[in-house]
Order: C-alpha cells, then sequence, then structure tokens
C-alpha cells in the first residue's frame, strides 16, 4: 500500500504523537509498504521532494490546548500545498492524526481523495471547544472511513461529541530498542528516571517536591530529568542537599533514551491529568524498571496497581514520595514490578500494533472501493 501519515503537530518539536507517526512510518516501511509523512516544522525545511518520505508544510504556532501547548500551523492557506503533495504521492489510504487540531491533519481530511484513516491521541474530561465547534467538526468526522483511539479514554472523550464506531488500537513501542539498551554513565547512585515535558500537566512539580521529601531519607538516591520546559526553574528552589543530586539532561532525543532507562533503578510519572495513554510506562516497562504513576484513566489502561506498578492519587507529593520509598526498600517488589512490567510491554509490540493499523487501512480502503460503486 501506499500510505500517507499526516502529523498536525511539530515535526521538529517533541511529542508522543510526533513519535508515534515516525516509528509507525518506519514500521510501516518495514511491512512493504510505501510512506509520506506530512507535518509542520519551526525550522526550514531541506530540500527535498516526495520520495524523500517527508513533507514538511506550515510553520507552527504555540496555541494552548488541554493542559499543554500544541505546536500547530492553523493557516489555511497549507491546504493547497497539502492537496498538491497528496496527489504527486498518490495514496491507497490517507492516515491523520489528531484530525480536530487546527492543523495539517484537519486539512488533510478535507483535501484528501483517498479514503481517510484518523486516530485520536488526545483525552480530557471534558472541552467546551470540542463542544462548541462539534457542528462543524461533524463534517471531519464523516470524512473518516474508518475512526481509531489510542486508548479506551481517547475512544471515550470524543465519543461524547460525535456518534460512530471509534476502534482503540493503542501506541506501539520498539520493545527491543529499550530492553537491549546499554546503560548511560551517570554518577553514582540509584536514578529515579522521569521523562516528559517540565509542564504542570506532567507534575514536574510534584516530581521535585517528592524527591525533596526522599532526599533525606535516601542519600545515594538521584533524580534523573530527560525532558525541557519552563518547570525546570523548580530545581533551583530545592535545598542544596537535594538540588545536587538533581540531573537535568535537557530534551533528549527519543532514541537516545534507553540507555538512561537502562541506567535507572526506578520511573516515576506523576502526570496530574488529561493523559491518553502511557507511552512512556510501555517504554519503562519493556526497560524492566518497576514504576509509579499516577492514578489517572489514561495510565490505569496500562498498568495495573501492584501488578506492574504502584499508582498513587494525582498531585499527591507525599503519595508519591511514599511509593517511591516503599520499592527503593523491597527489591523484591522491584523485581516482581519490573518482571510483571516486562510481560505487559510485549502486548504494544509495534508488529502487532502495526497488523492493527493496517487492518484499519485495509476496511478504509474497502469502504471507499464499495462507496465509489
Amino acid at each position: 500500500m501506499r500510505i500517507a501519515l499526516v502529523c498536525p503537530y511539530a515535526w521538529d518539536a517533541p511529542g508522543g504523537v510526533q513519535v508515534h507517526v515516525r516509528q509507525l512510518a518506519r514500521h510501516l516501511e518495514r511491512r512493504n509498504h510505501r510512506t509520506l509523512v506530512i507535518a509542520p516544522a519551526f525550522s526550514s525545511p531541506s530540500p527535498g521532494t516526495v520520495s524523500s518520505g517527508t513533507v514538511i508544510i506550515g510553520r507552527p504556532v504555540r496555541l494552548p490546548y488541554n493542559g499543554s501547548v500544541a505546536p500547530v500551523s492553523p493557516d489555511p492557506r497549507t491546504a493547497r500545498r497539502i492537496s498538491a503533495a497528496l496527489r504527486s504521492f498518490a495514496p491507497d489510504v490517507v492516515h491523520v492524526h489528531e484530525p480536530f487540531a487546527p492543523s495539517t491533519s484537519l486539512y488533510a481530511s478535507l483535501v484528501a481523495r483517498a479514503p481517510v484513516v484518523g486516530t485520536f491521541h488526545a483525552y480530557a474530561a471534558r472541552s467546551r471547544a470540542l463542544a462548541a465547534l462539534s457542528p462543524i467538526l461533524r463534517l471531519i468526522w464523516n470524512r473518516l472511513a474508518v475512526r481509531l483511539a489510542v486508548s479506551r479514554a481517547a475512544a471515550s472523550f470524543v465519543s461524547r461529541y460525535f456518534r460512530g464506531a471509534v476502534r482503540v488500537v493503542p501506541n506501539g513501542v520498539d520493545v527491543e530498542l529499550f530492553a537491549s539498551a546499554r546503560a548511560a554513565s551517570l554518577p553514582p547512585g540509584r536514578a529515579l528516571l522521569f521523562v516528559n515535558r517540565l509542564e504542570p500537566r506532567k507534575g514536574f512539580r510534584v516530581a521535585t517536591e517528592a524527591f525533596e521529601l526522599l532526599a533525606g531519607r535516601y542519600p545515594d538516591v538521584l533524580l534523573v530529568v530527560a525532558g525541557d520546559g519552563a518547570e525546570r526553574v523548580l530545581v533551583a528552589g530545592l535545598p542544596e542537599g537535594a538540588k545536587g543530586r538533581v540531573i537535568l539532561l535537557g530534551s533528549v532525543p527519543h532514541e537516545d533514551l534507553p540507555p538512561y532507562h537502562a541506567a535507572a533503578e526506578l520511573f516515576l510519572a506523576p502526570a496530574t491529568g488529561r493523559e491518553s495513554f502511557g507511552i512512556v510506562l510501555v517504554e519503562a516497562m519493556a526497560a524492566g524498571l518497576p514504576v509509579v504513576a499516577s492514578d489517572i484513566p489514561g495510565y490505569r489502561e496500562v498498568v495495573r496497581d501492584g501488578v506492574e506498578a504502584l499508582l498513587v492519587p494525582p498531585e499527591d507529593a507525599p503519595a508519591l514520595a511514599a511509593a517511591l520509598g516503599r520499592i527503593l526498600d523491597d527489591q523484591e517488589l522491584a523485581a516482581s514490578l519490573g518482571a510483571a512490567g516486562r510481560m505487559r510491554a510485549e502486548r504494544y509490540r509495534w508488529e502487532a500494533v502495526a497488523a492493527d493499523v493496517e487492518s484499519a487501512y485495509r476496511e478504509a480502503i474497502e469502504r471507499g472501493a464499495r462507496g465509489a460503486r
């Protein structure tokens, strides 16, 4: 098949959707399909053609959305360039991610001549914008031959505003990449690993407060932070004894993360909510790390409390510190959580996920053929 994958977020910015699209394209190519990725980017694209595999269309702007900031390209003039890229590539199917985001995916849904598959990644308790714009967005919804969501949480979110079947196909993970990595070089100590943007939604403040509570009791514990954002300044407010044991790596390319997982002893994910799927949890489990995470809908679908992870109330630093301390004090518990996590991660291998996505493509193409007849 010839498959066009459309990402609404800046291709050169960190984000789970970008990682998902990039890895999906790679695994579809391995399965003998030909792919084209269309996405906006902050940097000027290098000279290239459609055959290069990625076409950059649109300059993003940062818009607040769902407790975070989305780097999208809302300029409607890009629709013409997207249409031209699709005509040149002539895909059998167009796979748009977050089709309601005011960016490339929305425009691709409107101009595509091939059947369109849409994947919904977002989750929130409610959305006033989606409720208000649903009469307009129904045009996009009806253009989707097959609708996918990365979790039951994401499916239930979009289904509140639109009628129609939504199939759950989770995010995929390159399990071997995390399972077989060689450990990065870190200062001596037991490393707690945090991987995410440093913003309120991801719970970095909760992580630093919990680490402050742990630091006095565990003088050998480090907090290793892979990510960047405005909340990095919180580290400066920690007491000297704790501040010196926080290692800020900055924004780390996704393919460079596994060595830090291999060097860590524990993974913490204290997101405050609005997470549709815990891809960072699956990657940690693939590396065999015991996990402490917030007890929120998207995370509960990925890990089970007391089996692969300890789940704690969101925004509760003392509870997070207590759960981390419990695992640090109990090597049998740490080993049990880690072993169960490795087994759990297997269900998210890209080999299985890509096969499910292929099935959605075939269904969309068949529906398109029936419609043409």
